[in-house]
């Protein structure tokens, strides 16, 4: 309907574009009804999980790791506590909250984003990150900061899946953006199948800040942000760079978290599934 202000004579042309807009979505959701983003299954609305996907999600949160949120299912709810592999060698960012962890369904959401064209994940992806992201302090100090694409994959994919789902949530907080604060200045191999110290080697120098860093960091809190966090190795080699910027804090906030398989210690099978994934593809 029209405002109550609008005059009276534009009434009937806003009602009839509102009737025109809701027959032409009822007429596409006939032809191409919204499915779920984890199956494929036909649901009521756009983004929306069918209740089989939606209770297989494994949703993050306390108990776990202060640093890197693996979670710590023995310690107790609301205590900072540290896993093993973060007090042997404390990560360069001050929180990396996940919201699921790595599993089926999350997995095809991320593969079909950034393989499948479906970017109309990322809006999914940055609706349920958006309370995850509010928990790591006021929106008006943040500053997402996408891991960016050497130029080579970005030419080849066609987009950053990182900075469509930061496009995503600074509409729905609010926050700044800034896709060009940190640079992705080498290409580097697949990590798929790597062990951890030779995942850092790999992306050891692959990330370098803009020339004017530090005007646009100083004082604000930086979120990295990205699809997945396996191993790690990417996620911590851009911190790095980013403390160099004069940040305040920087942390990290991802769509989901691979949690190592604790009955098997398939840590590192498990982990090759990197943001920077290569030889998967899915078109479904």
């Amino acid at each position: 309907m029209a405002t109550p202000d609008a005059p009276e004579s534009d009434r009937p042309t806003a009602l009839a574009i509102r009737f025109a807009r809701a027959a032409a979505r009822m007429v596409a959701n006939y032809a191409l009804p919204p499915r779920c983003p984890g199956c494929g299954a036909v649901v009521a609305e756009d983004r929306q999980f069918c209740l089989p996907c939606w209770s297989s999600l494994d949703f993050l949160g306390d108990p776990c790791c202060a640093s890197c949120s693996l979670p710590l299912p023995s310690a107790m709810p609301g205590e900072s506590i540290h896993c093993g592999a973060c007090l042997a060698e404390a990560p360069p960012f001050d929180g990396a909250p996940a919201v699921v962890a790595y599993g089926a369904v999350a997995r095809t959401v991320a593969l079909r984003l950034k393989y499948g064209r479906r970017t109309g994940h990322a809006r999914l992806m940055a609706q349920l990150m958006a309370r995850r992201l509010a928990a790591l302090g006021p929106v008006e100090a943040m500053l997402l900061v996408p891991v960016p694409l050497h130029r080579w994959r970005l030419w080849s994919r066609g987009f950053n899946q990182a900075a469509l789902v930061a496009d995503e949530l600074a509409r729905l907080t609010g926050a700044s953006r800034d896709y060009h604060l940190l640079r992705r200045v080498k290409a580097t191999p697949s990590l798929r199948g790597r062990r951890r110290r030779e995942r850092e080697r790999v992306v050891a120098g692959a990330f370098a800040l803009a020339v004017d860093a530090r005007l646009r960091a100083a004082g604000r809190h930086l979120i990295l942000i990205d699809d997945v966090h396996a191993s790690g190795a990417t996620l911590r080699a851009a911190a790095r760079v980013l403390r160099r910027s004069g940040a305040a804090r920087v942390s990290a906030l991802t769509w989901a978290r691979v949690v190592p398989d604790a009955a098997t210690g398939n840590e590192f099978d498990i982990a090759s599934l990197d943001s920077d994934m290569q030889g998967e593809r899915m078109t479904g």
